[in-house]
């Protein structure tokens, strides 16, 4: 055996977990995602979603993205820098700038390359970079592409946050970056105690991560920063479409300076391949009836609010959460793949959430909610949940 094969074989916790029947990934889904569907032969309650909106087997959006690939055919064959420009992309980034509140916007092909592109191209070596220590793994992977030095302050910890502030140069540039709903905990950041610290500090800038918050936060579901009044005090605003917009890609928002300088420089956007006509008018659709219909978010927040009644009710761990993600803790790694098991075989499908996405004590089983849920199915999910775990004797 070759040292690359030596080293990598010793990484056999999936075999373990399979071994014992608990594995919880890549399961087969047969049917369109909503809120029930078809998973590995088995009827299931979709809990596991990250579409807030329940938008993504809306005949609006489907029909959009159908349209699109007879005008424009199935790919770009390009990156946006060449030839893979279409006018619904530039269409796209205009409603999206107007949406958020900036002045222009960039559209990626995934939110994934939008962070890892976008973070180590704003900054010199000269320069810092801040994130909190629960940031998601794309804001990690762009600090670490940075040639900027990198800090990391404790979740939510503005004392910690400010003592990072303290050791950068006033003459350099100081970058915080932060989710604006944390995708594990389901918590906000503290967006205004954060810009409170830019103003203090000179050569601040920040940037909020919305991808959990667009369709969910704000007038119209405009994110975190709208819910807080503070669109115009963060300089860039960032989210996806695999969440609330019902597609894939990305987005980064703001000034016309940093776009512009972004448009030409961003790795990730200049040598990626467009976004897919498809997946670009799916994510304009989604967007026009996000606003279009502000009962789909009041929807959101009914059933989100009876969830968490629900479960608090039970006796469930759900920590700090203020949004449609609901963490169920488990503080156990075998415990939270048999949890994930247990529930897929009484129905309901959920996340196992286990390092490096938390901390190894902080293990846990994400429930996210849809706008299209109804209450009867948060019950019958809450009553097969508490039934697991009270077996499992996680709670009383």
């Amino acid at each position: 055996m070759d040292l690359i094969h030596e080293r990598l074989s010793k990484y056999d916790l999936p075999q373990q977990m399979m071994a014992k029947g608990v594995y919880p990934y890549f399961r087969e889904i047969e049917s369109k995602q909503g809120t029930e569907m078809e998973m590995d032969g088995h009827r299931v309650l979709m809990f596991g979603s990250n579409a807030y909106t329940g938008l993504t087997n809306d005949e609006r959006v489907i029909e959009a993205g159908v349209k699109a690939i007879r005008q424009y055919g199935s790919g770009c064959a390009g990156s946006r820098f060449l030839n893979g420009t279409l006018d619904m992309h530039v269409q796209l980034e205009k409603e999206l700038a107007a949406f958020v509140g900036k002045d222009e916007s960039l559209c990626f092909s995934t939110g994934f390359t939008v962070n890892s592109g976008v973070i180590p191209q704003l900054l010199t070596r000269n320069d810092f970079i801040i994130c909190d220590d629960r940031d998601h793994a794309s804001i990690v992977d762009g600090r670490r592409l940075s040639f900027a030095k990198a800090l990391h302050y404790k979740h939510n910890d503005m004392k910690n946050l400010e003592r990072c502030l303290r050791r950068c140069p006033r003459n350099t540039v100081k970058l915080i970056v932060v989710d604006g709903v944390f995708s594990m905990e389901g918590d906000l950041a503290k967006l205004p105690e954060i810009i409170a610290l830019k103003h203090k500090y000179p050569n601040t800038i920040v940037m909020v991560d919305e991808a959990h918050g667009l369709g969910v936060f704000g007038r119209q579901g405009r994110g975190v920063c709208d819910h807080f009044g503070l669109t115009n005090e963060v300089d860039l605003i960032m989210g996806t479409f695999s969440k609330s917009l019902a597609s894939i890609g990305g987005f980064i928002a703001a000034d016309k300076v940093i776009i512009n300088y972004l448009r030409h420089t961003s790795r990730t956007y200049i040598f990626s391949a467009s976004a897919t006509p498809a997946a670009t008018a799916s994510a304009l659709e989604a967007l026009h009836i996000i606003q279009q219909e502000p009962e789909r978010i009041a929807a959101l927040w009914e059933v989100t609010n009876y969830a968490l009644a629900k479960f608090r009710e039970a006796g469930f761990e759900i920590g700090e959460t203020e949004s449609p993600i609901i963490p169920l803790y488990v503080r156990d790694l075998e415990k939270t793949f048999t949890v994930t098991k247990r529930a897929f075989d009484e129905g309901v499908f959920i996340n196992a959430v286990i390092p490096p996405a938390c901390a190894p004590q902080d293990t846990l089983v994400r429930f996210a909610l849809m706008a299209t849920h109804t209450k009867e199915q948060v019950d019958r999910a809450v009553t097969a949940l508490t039934k697991v775990f009270k077996e499992l004797d996680i709670i009383k």
